[in-house]
């Protein structure tokens, strides 16, 4: 049977993070807040990122996805902004946090974040998860996002077993608790982890 690998998401709102003391905990990912929309940074995220690499955490950056804006144009700001951060290395995981429709219709929603989604695989050749809640899918707001990774937030569900929206199958990430920490779990090794990750190649 696969191991579950734990790891953590942060952003600003964690402050400063302690990633010495997550790693020695058997924290073995984490994702940090890089964007939100086109213009908005986090201003902790250079220090996440490197403080993860220092720690041998896998690193992972996501994007807050804001449907009214340029997908493109968010995109860009998201691939500026980690590259100022010292950019991406083998392995190194991408994800769309997609929960807000901005007051836009789920076709809306779904096609700024198929567009997001390709511009990031274009430019950086890697594929993001999407990170999303069950209700927000089961609306429609994720329609042709089931080739992408899902990272699926439900606390209420047994760590490893949340339910699954469609238009996925499966799930890859396991967000299972938001309390003190957001808390996620990966089927599987750090390698198979690091696969869906950037290759330079």
């Amino acid at each position: 049977m696969k191991r579950l690998l734990h790891g953590i998401d942060v952003s600003n709102w964690q402050g400063t993070v302690d990633w010495g003391a997550h790693a020695k905990s058997g924290v073995a990912f984490a994702f940090a807040k890089a964007t939100e929309g086109g213009d908005w940074s986090d201003r902790f995220f250079r220090r996440n990122w490197n403080g993860m690499r220092e720690s041998w955490i896998v690193s992972g950056a996501y994007h807050f996805g804001r449907p009214k804006g340029d997908p493109a144009e968010h995109a860009r700001h998201f691939l500026r902004t980690v590259q100022a951060a010292g950019g991406l290395r083998r392995g190194d995981l991408i994800a769309l946090d997609l929960e807000t429709n901005d007051g836009l219709p789920p076709d809306r929603v779904a096609r700024y974040a198929r567009r997001w989604c390709r511009f990031i695989e274009r430019e950086a050749g890697v594929r993001p998860f999407i990170y999303t809640f069950l209700w927000f899918a089961k609306s429609g707001n994720c329609a042709g996002l089931g080739e992408y990774p899902l990272w699926i937030a439900s606390p209420q569900q047994p760590r490893g077993q949340p339910i699954v929206p469609g238009p996925w199958t499966r799930w890859t990430i396991h967000q299972h608790s938001n309390s003190p920490l957001d808390r996620n779990v990966f089927h599987g090794s750090r390698e198979e982890l690091t696969r869906l990750g950037f290759d330079p190649r």
